[in-house]
C-alpha cells in the first residue's frame, strides 16, 4: 500500500513537471492554455497511472476464463485418471506484533486533513453568512447579483447556481467604467466555471496536504485563472488604465475572499497583472502547429500508461490464452469397431488421450460432467445428433512446450483446450443450463476416513474394475466421485474436504440402476455382500447423504463428425 502511494506521488510529480515545461513553452499564448495544463497536473493526483495501466492490460489480451473444476477425469468402465499436483493450502501469516508505523502515518495524515477541512469550513461559514445577509440588486449581468454588507471583495459564489456577490456601496467607490470592467471580470469567471475547477483542486490540496507540489499547483491555477480573465476583459474593449485602476481600488478597499473556490478579482501577483494590463499585452492564439503539439501531449499523457499496460500484459496474457485454449497437435480418428473397453484422461505434461469414446463422453470430460455409465449421461447431457453416443473415436492431443509447465496445476486450462478441440474438429456448439435435482454429498463418516494419504510425486489414478470394485492408487477422490455418480444414478458432490492423494479399494455387490435390486446372476454369497452405501462407510469411512442442489446441464445444439487425420 505504501509502495503504491509513493509510486503514485512520484508519477504525479513528474507529470506536474512536464505540465510546467509545457506551460513555459506556451508562455506567450493565452493564459487559458496554461491554466488547463496546470489543472491536468492537479487531476493527476486523483487519477493514478496504475488505473490506466490496468485498463491497457485488459483491452486486448483478456485473461482466459478459468473453470474451477476437478483436476482428474473419470468416465466409463476402465479408465485413466491421472491426478494433477495440488498446491498446499496457504498458511495464514500471523504477525509477531502490531505494526504501529502505518497507524502513525494514517494518524498524521488524518490530522492534517482535518486541519485543512476545518480551515475550509470556517471560510465557507464566512461566505455563507455574507450570502445570507445580502440583498438582490439590479445590475446588467447573466447571473443573480446580490449586495452584501462587509468588506469582502466582489466574487462569484457557487458553481451550480452561481451568485455574483458585490460589497455594499461599491458603485459609489468605483467609477462606472471601473465597475463595468470589474463586473466583466467576474462574469468571465462564471463562463469559465472557475469555481468548479477550484473546488476540485481544493479536494486535491486537502487529500495531499503533505505534498508541496499540490499547493504550488494551486497557486499557479489562481495565477493563470486571473490572467485568463484579464486577457478576456481587455479583448472585450475595456480601457487598460481604467481596468487596472479598478483592480487597485478593489484591493485598497476590500479584503480578498477566504476561499479559492470563490473567484474574485484580486488574486495572483498583483504587480505582474497590472504591468501586463498596462502594457496591453495581447496574448497570442494557438496556431495550428501548437494546437497539434498540445493535443499530442495530452493524448500521450493518457495513452502512455495504457500502452505500457498493454505491453506488459502481452506476453503473459497472450501465452495464457494460447495455452488455455489450444492443443499444439491433435489427432481424431474413428475407433476400431471390434475394440472393447475404453480409456480416457489427461496425462501429466498437458496431453490428452481417449480410446474408443463417444462424443458424449468427450463432452462429459471437457465440461466436467461426471458420468461413469451410459445411464447417467443422458440426464445431464442432451441434444445433438443421434450418433453422439454411438460413434466412437480415438483422440490424441498434445499441448505446446510452453503449456506443459503449467498443465499439471491448471486442470481448468486442460479442459478449455479440450473444449476448443471439440469445437474445432467436431463443430460442437453447446449451451449450459442449471437444474435443481437430487444429488448425493460424499462426506466423511463419524469415525473418519479409513485410508492413508500418499506423499510423493509418482502418478496414479482410479480404476473401475466393474462388477463391484473400484481401486485407487495414489489418486485424489475426484475419480472416486466420478465413478460413484454413475453407480448411484445421481450426481455426487465431494464434501469430504480431503484434497490429497490416497490408496484405497472399494468392493460391493452391484445393483441394477441404483434401485437397490441385486444384479442378476449374483451368487448366494454375492447377495449377502454390502451395498455401495454400506461398503463406502465400512471400507473407506465415507458416507453418501441425499440432498437436492443445482446441477449443471449441457445441451448440445450442434455437432458434426470430424474428418479423419
Amino acid at each position: 500500500m505504501t509502495g503504491a502511494l509513493i509510486n503514485h506521488l512520484w508519477q504525479s510529480t513528474l507529470f506536474a513537471a512536464a505540465a510546467g515545461l509545457l506551460a513555459i513553452a506556451f508562455r506567450k499564448n493565452r493564459a487559458q492554455v496554461r491554466y488547463w495544463l496546470w489543472f491536468s497536473a492537479s487531476l493527476k493526483f486523483l487519477v493514478p497511472f496504475s488505473l490506466l495501466t490496468r485498463l491497457g492490460s485488459q483491452l486486448e489480451w483478456a485473461p482466459a476464463t478459468k473453470e474451477m473444476v476437478s483436476p482428474a477425469v473419470t468416465i466409463t468402465m476402465a479408465q485413466i485418471a491421472l491426478p494433477f499436483a495440488e498446491s498446499a493450502p496457504p498458511v495464514p501469516y500471523v504477525p509477531d506484533g502490531l505494526d504501529w508505523t502505518p497507524i502513525a502515518i494514517f494518524g498524521v495524515w488524518i490530522c492534517g486533513f482535518a486541519g485543512i477541512a476545518l480551515i475550509r469550513f470556517r471560510g465557507w461559514l464566512r461566505i455563507r453568512d455574507a450570502v445570507r445577509s445580502s440583498s438582490r440588486i439590479d445590475l446588467p449581468a447573466a447571473v443573480e447579483v446580490r449586495s452584501s454588507p462587509g468588506l469582502l471583495e466582489p466574487g462569484v459564489v457557487g458553481f451550480l447556481r452561481p451568485i455574483l456577490l458585490m460589497p455594499a456601496g461599491i458603485a459609489e467607490r468605483l467609477t462606472p467604467p471601473q465597475l463595468e470592467a470589474v463586473l466583466a471580470h467576474e462574469l468571465c469567471h462564471v463562463r469559465r466555471r472557475d469555481n468548479l475547477f477550484a473546488s476540485i483542486h481544493m479536494i486535491v490540496e486537502a487529500v495531499f496536504w503533505f505534498h508541496p507540489l499540490a499547493w504550488w499547483i494551486g497557486a499557479r491555477l489562481v495565477e493563470e485563472r486571473e490572467r485568463a480573465c484579464d486577457e478576456e476583459v481587455l479583448s472585450l474593449g475595456s480601457e487598460p488604465r481604467v481596468y487596472a485602476e479598478g483592480i487597485l481600488n478593489v484591493c485598497k478597499l476590500y479584503v480578498e475572499s477566504p476561499l479559492a473556490c470563490v473567484s474574485g478579482v484580486t488574486g495572483s501577483n498583483l504587480k505582474e497583472r497590472v504591468e501586463a494590463i498596462m502594457t496591453n499585452r495581447v496574448a497570442l492564439r494557438l496556431n495550428l502547429v501548437r494546437k497539434v503539439a498540445l493535443a499530442c501531449a495530452g493524448m500521450a499523457a493518457l495513452a502512455l500508461p495504457v500502452v505500457v499496460g498493454m505491453m506488459n500484459a502481452h506476453p503473459s496474457r497472450a501465452q495464457s490464452k494460447e495455452d488455455a485454449l489450444t492443443f499444439e497437435v491433435a489427432s481424431v480418428k474413428p475407433a476400431n469397431p471390434d475394440s472393447r473397453g475404453m480409456e480416457a484422461g489427461f496425462i501429466p505434461g498437458g496431453s490428452f488421450r481417449a480410446v474408443n469414446v463417444t462424443l458424449k463422453e468427450l463432452v462429459a470430460i471437457a465440461y466436467n460432467i461426471t458420468c461413469a455409465s451410459k445411464n447417467s449421461c443422458p440426464e445431464r447431457i442432451s441434444g445433438g445428433p443421434g450418433w453422439i453416443d454411438s460413434a466412437r473415436f480415438v483422440v490424441v492431443a498434445k499441448a505446446s512446450q510452453s503449456a506443459q509447465a503449467s498443465s499439471l496445476t491448471q486442470g481448468g486450462q486442460l479442459r478449455q483446450r479440450l473444449q476448443a478441440l471439440l469445437a474445432d474438429r467436431f463443430k460442437l456448439v453447446v449451451r449450459r443450463e442449471t437444474k435443481e435435482m437430487p444429488v448425493y454429498h460424499l462426506v466423511v463418516a463419524r469415525n473418519g476416513p479409513k485410508f492413508k494419504e500418499y506423499v510423493g510425486d509418482a502418478p496414479g489414478g482410479v480404476r473401475g474394475r466393474g462388477n463391484g470394485q473400484i481401486i485407487g492408487e495414489r489418486a485424489s477422490l475426484y475419480g472416486l466421485v466420478g465413478n460413484l455418480t454413475g453407480i448411484v444414478g445421481r450426481p455426487v458432490v465431494d464434501r469430504t474436504g480431503l484434497t490429497g492423494r490416497y490408496d484405497f479399494k472399494l468392493e460391493w455387490v452391484p445393483e441394477v440402476g441404483g434401485g437397490g435390486e441385486k444384479a442378476q446372476g449374483a451368487s448366494v454369497s454375492d447377495l449377502s455382500g454390502p451395498s455401495i452405501f454400506a461398503a463406502l462407510q465400512e471400507q473407506l469411512g465415507l458416507k453418501l447423504e441425499p440432498h437436492k442442489g443445482p446441477v449443471e446441464m449441457i445441451v448440445i445444439e450442434g455437432a458434426e463428425k470430424p474428418s479423419e487425420n
